[in-house]
């Protein structure tokens, strides 16, 4: 049974979460706070985590940077702060996408089944053998596994992901809404934050000057592009 862990201080809105998600055969755990979070992810192996980010004791930010440093487990953001840079700053903890209050329950249930669908979809063992490879990086979907200049890159399972569709596209100006709707799923395509946060630690974890990237390439007007 796939296990959840729904993290709200404000106790009306985490029990109606946790009830509907528990009515969809979810296996739900709560907490108020960060640190009862943390609690938790450490006894249990979760699947998913929503995560509010106004909280006592340890908001959200912080409880995310700590999972990440351990733990690739996805993470959905809820947030009452609506500006961009808010939303950055949770995508830049790690998280993997978000919601802005108030939201409805269907909206949430749909992120938590596109992320369910990407989770199922990567834990399937790999038909291909095949080894892809361009310049210092090699990337092997069989292991879900990925080297750079011969070190084992530490990288997200969003972060695989988005390098893996790259992999695949060698070469070819993707533009923005494909690239989400390929790696986040059908459900998005306007979330161009996604992809300047992701971008950008994939640049720090394979190129070697960032601010000038051999591999990943802006497409102005259109996308990005991954190599010649």
């Amino acid at each position: 049974m796939t296990k959840i862990l729904v993290v709200e201080d404000e106790k009306p809105l985490r029990e109606f979460i946790s009830r509907n998600l528990a009515a969809r055969d979810f296996q739900v755990f709560s907490a108020s706070n960060g640190l009862e979070a943390l609690a938790i992810f450490n006894t249990e192996t979760l699947d998913l985590i929503i995560l509010d980010v106004m909280m006592p004791h340890m908001d959200g930010l912080e409880t995310c940077r700590r999972i990440r440093q351990v733990s690739t487990v996805p993470i959905i953001v809820l947030t009452a702060l609506g500006e961009e840079a808010d939303k950055v700053a949770a995508l830049d903890q790690g998280a993997d996408d978000y919601l802005v209050k108030p939201f409805g329950i269907d909206e949430l249930l749909a992120r938590v089944r596109a992320m369910m669908r990407r989770v199922n979809w990567e834990k399937r063992p790999s038909t291909s053998h095949e080894l892809l490879q361009y310049g210092d990086i090699q990337l092997e979907p069989n292991a879900n596994t990925a080297t750079c200049r011969g070190e084992r890159l530490k990288l997200t399972q969003t972060e695989y992901d988005l390098l893996h569709y790259f992999m695949r596209h060698i070469g070819r100006a993707l533009p923005h809404r494909t690239i989400l709707q390929a790696v986040w799923g059908a459900e998005y395509g306007n979330e161009a934050e996604y992809l300047r946060v992701y971008i950008g630690r994939l640049r720090r974890k394979i190129e070697e000057d960032p601010a000038n990237p051999h591999y990943l390439k802006t497409e102005y007007g259109i996308g990005y592009r991954f190599g010649s």
